[in-house]
């Protein structure tokens, strides 16, 4: 989970916006290896949200732009890599259990993401 600078209490999951004519799935590459430093490649979870813009964000649109539509993707990787935070982004990071990363999200469309992970992830642990 990363910790925004503005606004401070913010957490969330790497995040970002797509460049004209880039794919979701490369934006989502690209955002990563930006806010973490960590270079995988993202799965797509074929999972979409529209959701209002957060107003700490909405100088940032148009005046008549007032949702967002967000492409939700994951990435596996073994143990916990190193993250450099792009520091005009990021304060903090912490690797947590997803439920607990799923509690300090600040954004609904994070924590039902992660909390569908957790479920995913139980029931393969229960199938082995």
């Amino acid at each position: 989970m990363l910790q925004r600078i503005e606004p401070p209490d913010f957490w969330q999951s790497v995040t970002g916006s797509l460049r004209w004519s880039e794919t979701a799935s490369a934006a989502a590459r690209r955002e990563l290896r930006e806010e973490t430093g960590i270079d995988l490649e993202p799965v797509d979870c074929r999972v979409s949200n529209r959701f209002p813009i957060h107003p700490a964000w909405r100088r940032r649109y148009a005046p008549d732009v007032t949702t967002n539509l967000e492409h939700v993707f994951r990435v596996a990787c073994a143990g916990r890599p190193a993250v450099t935070l792009n520091p005009r982004e990021h304060r903090e990071y912490r690797w947590l259990p997803l439920a607990a990363a799923a509690a300090l999200a600040a954004s609904w469309t994070d924590r039902e993401a992660l909390l569908r992970f957790v479920s995913v992830h139980d029931a393969h642990i229960r199938s082995v």
